[in-house]
């Protein structure tokens, strides 16, 4: 039995320090571990080793600085994750592993008049398949994580009014997928998980401080501060869509007007260009004839990135983010895009803020939210079940493909 303050306690809280740096980051060299963790150079040699031994993490040779290292990450044996992200449209679900390699992924159409019951049956199917395509068993998963596009309550799970999945509103996605799969489920909206998913893979990396637009059917901000999501207490901070710009605009899905969303969002957006283009314009068939020059679609693209940038100089004057990354249909866009954002953060940002911001297009486009699903779990799962050999055992639902 541990005490408390006992070699043994200390020993035990030292591996857990080591696995968790690697768990987040995915592969560190051990000078990397030291830095990260404060542990000295010969302790972390230690217990490198006697994880290696006991097949929790895998040693390869790597250079860093131009010098001989070895590179740590926890072992393919480890465990898997899965990430679930509904979308407007689309089911995404993907399959890694804990040295943060993608194992499987696919994506498949939905029907946006779904009931969460149907849409949730769909996603227990392609991860049952899934995860039975990949070599590793599947009482090897130890959670789910799964993005929504609205509102969630961090402490209930309660999916709030959205009107992109109209019939989930008043659901617990996250109740109802963990009792279906019988492993933790972790859930967070898309915006969260584009930042977490560019964060960890994407633009972001490298990043303590940074905000994720996310342009699509709505706009939302996922925020990380000093290298950890901030939700807010109620779960709704990054709602900058909802932004006031014009008191007299148009009437927002919140009830208010002139929001920013109101001006940025596809389905507004795409209206002032059906005169000239005609119905049934997309975003994106917007966004590749703006590239190939078509002037009323990039005068609506320059619009949308003047507007954004309005937010994001707000977020730059309370926050001051490192690094703001556009993400949604509208990040295809690159500099057409982003020069206009960069113009409307510098008129009307703070100039300190606006000159130590960087400004990015995403990295992993659709993908953002799905890779972000896999990096909520593993944010958020312990080291106890890793370090001791004790992953839980998955419901027949996933044991039967």
């Amino acid at each position: 039995m541990e005490t408390p303050g006992s070699q043994s306690s200390l020993h035990r809280a030292n591996l857990e320090r080591v696995v968790r740096a690697v768990r987040l980051s995915g592969s560190l060299t051990q000078a990397q571990i030291a830095r990260s963790t404060g542990l000295s150079a010969a302790t972390v040699s230690n217990i490198v080793r006697e994880l290696q031994e006991s097949g929790t993490v895998s040693v390869t040779p790597t250079s860093a600085g131009g010098r001989r290292a070895r590179a740590v990450s926890l072992s393919g044996d480890a465990g898997i994750v899965v990430g679930v992200d509904f979308g407007h449209t689309h089911l995404r679900v993907a399959v890694g592993n804990l040295a943060h390699q993608v194992l499987a992924e696919e994506s498949e159409p939905i029907d946006v008049d779904a009931s969460a019951t149907q849409g949730l049956d769909r996603a227990e199917a392609l991860v049952s398949r899934l995860v039975g395509a990949t070599d590793v068993p599947a009482d090897k998963v130890v959670g789910v994580g799964l993005g929504v596009p609205g509102p969630i309550d961090t402490e209930t799970g309660v999916l709030g009014s959205t009107s992109i999945l109209p019939g989930w509103t008043g659901t617990n996605p996250r109740d109802d997928l963990q009792s279906r799969l019988g492993v933790p489920v972790y859930v967070d909206n898309d915006a969260n998980l584009g930042a977490l998913g560019e964060l960890v893979w994407g633009s972001g990396r490298g990043a303590k401080d940074l905000a994720y637009i996310k342009v699509a059917s709505g706009v939302g901000a996922g925020l990380v501060i000093n290298g950890q999501l901030y939700r807010g207490p109620g779960g709704t901070a990054g709602e900058i869509g909802h932004i006031t710009l014009d008191e007299s605009g148009p009437v927002c899905r919140c009830g208010n007007r002139g929001c920013l969303e109101t001006f940025t969002a596809g389905r507004y957006i795409l209206g002032l260009l059906e005169a000239s283009h005609g119905p049934g314009l997309t975003v994106e068939r917007m966004v590749q004839l703006a590239r190939d020059g078509d002037p009323g679609c990039r005068r609506v693209i320059a619009d949308v990135g003047r507007h954004i940038g309005s937010g994001v100089a707000s977020l730059c004057n309370l926050l001051n983010p490192s690094r703001v990354v556009l993400g949604g249909d509208l990040a295809e866009a690159g500099e057409l895009i982003l020069q206009p954002i960069g113009e409307s953060v510098a008129r009307y940002a703070i100039p300190s803020a606006a000159r130590q911001l960087d400004l990015a297009s995403g990295a992993l486009g659709s993908r953002a939210e799905v890779l972000g699903a896999l990096a909520l779990v593993l944010s958020e799962m312990g080291d106890r079940s890793i370090l001791d050999g004790a992953v839980p055992v998955l419901a027949p639902a996933l044991t039967d493909g």
